[in-house]
This record gives structure tokens, C-alpha cells and sequence, in this order.
């Protein structure tokens, strides 16, 4: 499901708190590309796949 692809967090600039994880799908052959936008939210299954991700050694970027 996130083969080759990018995530990083993103945080409210308010708060600075993690609220969500920016996942950056590979180019298409035309260069563009798709962005995914995940809740912090365990209920979320796109979340939940994340974890999964990372538990497999993948890591999430820092946000700047």
C-alpha cells in the first residue's frame, strides 16, 4: 500500500502538535504525483496501516 512512498508529519501551528501524517505517493509518468493526508487517530485504518509500515522498519519524516 505505501511502497515507495514518503511520509512526514505535519503539525498545527498552533498547538505544534502532530495532527496528521503527509503521505507522498510516487510521480506518475507525467511527474505528477498524489498526496494523502492521515489523521493521528486510531480509529483511522490508513493510520493503523502506517503503524504497520513502520513497525516493519519504515520511518516517518520529523515535521520542519
Amino acid at each position: 500500500m505505501f511502497k515507495d512512498c514518503t511520509m512526514k508529519y505535519y503539525k498545527d501551528k498552533m498547538t505544534d502538535e502532530k495532527v496528521c501524517i503527509i503521505v507522498t505517493y510516487p510521480n506518475n509518468a507525467n511527474g505528477s504525483h498524489r498526496e494523502l493526508s492521515v489523521p493521528i487517530s486510531n480509529d483511522n485504518t490508513d493510520y493503523q496501516n502506517i503503524l504497520k509500515w513502520v513497525a516493519d522498519g519504515n520511518t516517518i519524516e520529523e515535521a520542519e
